[in-house]
């Protein structure tokens, strides 16, 4: 008998400190249970392991603010069973109707949490409708990998402080992630000497800031505002103290100026990403966009050419193609220079032109409008019902941009890299569901005022000319484009002929001029456009 009692005995004094240290970890106790009726009721989306974490996490915390009352997921073997007690009660597509059994129980959730790592914009969208309609609000989990970069693991002390991210306009984008090649990127920077124009911009910043990681010998950013340009400058300083850097302030609309930088830097790769972007400002003040986007981009093609670079990149757009507007079409004039630049002579610089649509939160973007005027209370405006737009990320866009570089190299001359876009975005359709994101409702609560179209606008964008042929590429987010090319000395002679009536202020001359260069851009001016054709 003393063996069996030793044994009992044994098990107990080793098993009951455990038992109840994780009873009070987990707050398992009778007035946990009365305070869990305190907390706000959620029904999470998915049923992996974020929603196991943060049921597991919402268990410990004594200042929790949420309880979980079910979950739904769209695989059919996990229906009808329980993470930690709490079950799977149906489909996603089921949410409406999981809802109304709660609430028939007295359970009805007042949020939907997404936990799923796998919704994509398509369904975070259905999601924010369906909340919309329950009048519910919408949010997710932080991802797991960036709680582990972070220091806040699940179960240590920080990974209590799970604070629920709201749905932002990116989520709603939803593009899935690209597999880059990460390698070729490195190989193409690494050790090299490189130059930015426009470094202070949004695209030109997170240029900066990528290239910056990529190991460079020494990344010089230029550009004419001040103020930008210093606050990159002192970004890179405190996140790559060790990186041989240079600011400089300098137009691009100056040679001597620019050839001055490229004697003393000696750069061996540049991304041209100085322009005038503003539609509607680039249209009243036409030959202001054109001495920068033309001019500016012939002056750093010829300075890469004269001072040894051994690749340009030029950072297009897709309204460059059937241009409406004058910044789309000097930003055509801008391609054609470097495809008459790209293969000239056998040592020359390799030109490169990547073209991809509007960027989100970048200076004049559309988001940032819709952010302010919801700030003030509405109306948001919108030009047209049916206006579309191509959006990707900056983070995105620069990547394929690195990402497009590195296959210039084995790729023929005289290419126009076009990074895949996705579906257009109708605008009528961001702007209601930025305004259920900030808890509105459309019309009733944010008002909707549409205003017609701007000078230069289109209904949509394209990123193909129908002269341009396509081809794949080894990156499935990036095609190729055969571009239509012109001899480089005819060229010149008409930009010099635009620059000059640019820089006298000759606007209706400066219009007939760019309609000239490129025959289907259509003038605001109909007289402009028959001048061109005399």
């Amino acid at each position: 008998s003393a063996a069996l009692i030793n044994g009992v005995l044994l098990i107990l004094m080793l098993a009951a400190p455990r038992i109840g240290y994780r009873l009070f970890k987990d707050r398992s106790f009778a007035w946990v249970l009365r305070r869990e009726e305190r907390r706000v009721p959620v029904l999470l989306v998915g049923a992996g392991d974020r929603a196991e974490m943060f049921l597991r996490e919402m268990a410990r915390s004594p200042v929790a603010s949420y309880r979980v009352v079910g979950i739904v997921d769209d695989k059919p073997g996990r229906i009808g069973r329980a993470i930690r007690g709490v079950r799977v009660l149906g489909s996603i597509a089921e949410v409406e109707a999981v809802v109304e059994r709660l609430g028939a129980h007295g359970r009805r959730p007042q949020r939907l949490i997404i936990a799923s790592e796998k919704a994509d914009g398509p369904r975070i969208r259905e999601l924010l409708a369906v909340a919309d309609r329950l009048g519910m609000t919408l949010a997710r989990l932080p991802d797991l990998a960036a709680l582990a970069r972070e220091g806040m693991a699940p179960g240590t002390a920080a990974g209590r402080r799970i604070e629920l991210r709201p749905i932002d306009v990116e989520d709603l984008l939803g593009r899935p992630q690209k597999v880059l090649d990460r390698a070729a990127m490195r190989a193409l920077i690494s050790g090299r000497r490189v130059l930015v124009t426009g470094a202070g911009g949004t695209i030109g910043a997170e240029l900066v800031r990528q290239i910056a990681a990529l190991g460079p010998a020494r990344l010089v950013l230029l550009d004419n505002g001040e103020h930008h340009l210093y606050l990159i400058d002192r970004a890179l300083g405190e996140s790559h103290p060790d990186l041989a850097r240079r600011a400089v302030l300098a137009d691009v609309r100056e040679p001597a100026r620019i050839a001055q930088v490229f004697l003393g830097e000696r750069p061996e790769l540049v991304f041209h990403a100085a322009a005038f972007k503003h539609v509607p400002l680039s249209e009243a003040n036409a030959e202001e966009a054109v001495l920068t986007n033309v001019l500016g981009t012939r002056h750093v093609a010829e300075a890469c050419r004269n001072h040894g670079a051994a690749v340009m990149v030029l950072i297009s757009t897709d309204k460059a193609v059937n241009p409406a507007s004058v910044m789309g079409a000097s930003k055509r004039v801008a391609e054609m220079i470097c495809q008459a630049l790209d293969g000239t002579g056998a040592s020359g610089p390799r030109y490169v032109t990547v073209r991809f649509g509007n960027v989100l939160g970048s200076t004049g973007s559309v988001v940032p409008l819709f952010e302010h005027q919801l700030a003030q209370g509405g109306p948001l405006t919108v030009t047209h019902h049916d206006m579309t737009r191509y959006f990707m990320t900056t983070k995105e866009a620069v990547e394929l941009v690195l990402q497009a570089s590195s296959l210039s190299l084995a790729e023929a001359t005289g290419k126009v890299f076009v990074l895949d876009m996705g579906e257009p975005v109708r605008i009528d359709d961001l702007a209601r569901q930025m305004i259920r994101l900030a808890g509105l409702r459309p019309e009733r609560d944010v008002p909707i005022v549409y205003t017609g179209l701007r000078p230069g606008e289109k209904l949509s964008e394209e990123l193909l000319h129908a002269a341009e042929r396509l081809a794949p590429t080894p990156q499935a987010s990036i095609l190729l484009a055969a571009p239509r090319t012109i001899d480089y000395a005819l060229l010149c002679r008409e930009i010099d002929r635009l620059a000059a009536a640019a820089a006298a202020g000759r606007r209706a001359e400066t219009l007939a001029l760019l309609a000239r260069l490129v025959p289907e851009y259509r003038a605001e001016m109909p007289a402009a456009r028959r001048a061109a054709s005399d």
